[in-house]
């Protein structure tokens, strides 16, 4: 009998593991449906809509890099709540489109997984929650400590940065970023 609960045991717990690992899963990619549809009646309203009621965030942007097929919904800020869901706009840096870096962050094993996949020259979307489009070059991609990105706050230019944990295959987090830099190439307004 004992050599049957052994195995019993390891895989209920095996069945919780990849259950909860299924949960996160289903639910960022469900919050990314009803993000969706919020982001697409703000665009369509000029108002501010919360994917759900009683949502304590909202959606300012669309990110998209179409070579690879990515897309995700920006919330705003970057409370840990928030990053549960989407990707955040980083508080005190611009929207996407003004002059200095607007700055996207998101976890690295969900709604930042497609970086790895993103590519010096790419072209990344974005589209503000008025409606205006962006198309950013990237120019670079750099590993750096959390407390020194490199994002020069002062810049004159129009820039974008997203980041994401370092490296996209860890199971902890560490002190590392993933810090992919574009600049403005056009906007479509």
């Amino acid at each position: 009998m004992p050599r049957l609960i052994s195995p019993l045991v390891l895989a209920l717990i095996g069945a919780v593991l990849f259950g909860d690992g299924a949960y996160i899963h289903a639910k960022a990619w469900l919050a990314q449906v009803l993000l969706e549809r919020a982001f697409d009646r703000s665009v369509a309203t000029g108002e501010v809509v919360k994917p759900w009621s009683w949502a304590d965030t909202w959606p300012v942007a669309r990110i998209e890099v179409k070579r690879i097929g990515a897309s995700a919904i920006v919330l705003d800020g970057t409370s840990g709540q928030a990053l549960a869901f989407g990707p955040g706009h980083i508080e005190r840096t611009v929207d996407a489109g003004e002059r200095g870096v607007a700055v996207y962050a998101a976890h690295r094993d969900t709604h930042f997984r497609f970086l790895r996949n993103v590519a010096i020259g790419d072209v990344i979307e974005i589209t503000r929650r008025d409606g205006r489009h962006f198309r950013y070059r990237v120019d670079s991609a750099t590993v750096v400590r959390f407390d020194a990105s490199g994002i020069d706050p002062a810049t004159q230019d129009v820039e974008l940065v997203l980041a994401t944990c370092w490296p996209f295959d860890a199971v902890t987090s560490g002190p590392e970023r993933y810090v992919l830099h574009g600049v403005l190439m056009g906007a479509n307004e």
